[in-house]
């Protein structure tokens, strides 16, 4: 039996870019996955969440198309037309990784794959009647959808009045009334979409703000501008029971209830440890997460994890990331991974991302910032472009080295820009030197260089 130089367990975003980078640089590849190449993020989450939206996007913008001189009457969207077109979306990229893990000559199983032990050969691993040896092991089996231990739950799921985000990229027929329990980014996405399909939708957080960690003024702003497309928020609330009929929420004692057809569970994701093997052979897990250093090492020699099984930033660009950091360090190439300079994004209308520190987090670290912030209709491009709209740009910078430390920007497209402050960020290049940087005109991207000048 050959010995491999690199057996990958899981498909997604981690896994297929990991096999893709090691076997480009000469390494023998064998990936194994348990259902379809690209995980969730092609398959159920990044990729037909923002087919969909982009559907809603083009439908709400026909509506309202007479500020622009547009006149369109008896506009509708065709949900079913809308999933066809996903669909054909995710059968395309699908396709695009198998030919290119065919290309690179990456050999694909389609079974559960576990390492048994580590042997003098390397780490042996069993799939199906099939027994592998390699000498590095990357293990990336992803995640699942998060489900609250609430009274009712169970019971809910099971009759089908509350779905995760997978069922509802599914659903034909929308809802008359979507209760979302969580703010965060699946939530706001999926709030965003079904309001703008007609859905009536109620939000329900037990935070006092939308958007988990991100910028909290940015946060506030992109909750009115959805509460504005008719999307109710029930903020500071706990779920307290599901029932038939929707949530039973309480807040300071008194107790509310939230009428819905449909329960959407988007409070988060947890990472899958279990069934990969890496158990037997002694790697250190804490808090439900594979622990990781800066190389994606374990605490096992030799077993590497990256994307969501460590839990570090749970978003697909992360894992892509992770996955070329691992291999470098098995090629021996220094690399590491920096997650202060990875941004976040919600892709909304309008959309909303970040990347590093918000006024908050600095403070506290005990950082001295200064935070430089302008409303978008600064840029000639957005107001041109757009008839309605809060958009926003914040700076901070860092006081004693006079660079960046994080940027947040709400406004359409923000997650084509925020790359370019991440890369200024990471090389830590000074806001003095920043300001000689020549951008487009007319762009919206101009109202960074407009707000690095307030600094």
């Amino acid at each position: 039996m050959d010995i491999l130089d690199l057996i990958v367990i899981g498909g997604g975003p981690a896994g297929y870019l990991a096999a893709q980078r090691a076997a480009e640089s000469g390494m023998k590849v064998l990936l194994f996955e348990k259902k379809k190449l690209g995980g969730v993020c092609l398959n159920e989450g990044c990729v037909p969440t923002k087919t969909l939206l982009n559907s809603a996007k083009i439908f709400d913008h026909a509506k309202n198309g007479q500020a622009y001189g547009v006149m369109a009457h008896d506009v509708t969207m065709d949900t079913k037309t809308v999933l066809q077109r996903k669909n054909k979306v995710i059968q395309m990229l699908v396709s695009g990784v198998g030919m290119t893990m065919k290309k690179n000559k990456i050999k694909i199983v389609y079974e559960r794959a576990e390492v048994i032990e580590k042997t003098k050969e390397g780490f042996l691993v069993e799939a199906g009647a099939e027994r592998y040896t390699s000498k590095y092991i990357l293990a990336a089996p992803g995640s699942e959808t998060l489900i609250p231990p609430i009274p009712g739950v169970a019971e809910a799921l099971e009759s089908g009045l509350a779905i995760t985000s997978r069922e509802l990229l599914e659903l034909e027929d929308l809802p008359g009334h979507l209760a979302v329990i969580g703010a965060g980014v699946i939530g706001l996405e999926m709030a965003a979409y079904c309001c703008t399909a007609g859905v009536r939708v109620t939000v329900v957080e037990m935070l006092d703000k939308v958007a988990g960690n991100m910028d909290a003024r940015l946060s506030k702003i992109l909750q009115t501008e959805l509460k504005k497309k008719g999307v109710s928020f029930l903020m500071g609330h706990k779920v307290t029971e599901v029932n038939s009929h929707g949530l039973v929420c309480e807040k300071d004692g008194e107790t509310k209830f939230a009428e819905a057809d449909k329960i959407l569970l988007s409070i988060g994701r947890k990472p899958v440890i279990e069934g990969c093997g890496l158990e037997h052979i002694g790697v250190a897990a804490e808090h439900g997460r594979v622990v990781t250093d800066q190389h994606l090492c374990t605490s096992v020699e030799g077993i590497y994890a990256a994307g969501d099984i460590n839990g570090k930033m749970m978003l697909a660009h992360t894992a892509y990331r992770e996955s070329e950091v691992a291999v470098h360090h098995m090629l021996g190439i220094e690399d590491e991974i920096n997650y202060q300079t990875i941004p976040s994004v919600i892709y909304t209308f309008p959309e909303f991302a970040g990347i590093g520190e918000t006024e908050e987090s600095a403070r506290e670290k005990g950082l001295a910032v200064k935070t430089a912030e302008l409303p978008m209709a600064y840029s000639g491009r957005y107001v041109a472009e757009n008839a309605d709209g809060n958009g926003l740009c914040r700076l901070i910078m860092d006081q004693e080295t006079g660079c960046l430390v994080g940027a947040h920007l709400l406004g359409p497209y923000v997650s084509e820009m925020i790359w370019g402050i991440a890369a200024l960020i990471d090389q830590k290049v000074s806001v003095e030197e920043l300001k000689k940087s020549v951008f487009p005109h007319p762009s919206v991207s101009e109202i960074i260089r407009e707000t690095i000048f307030k600094l």
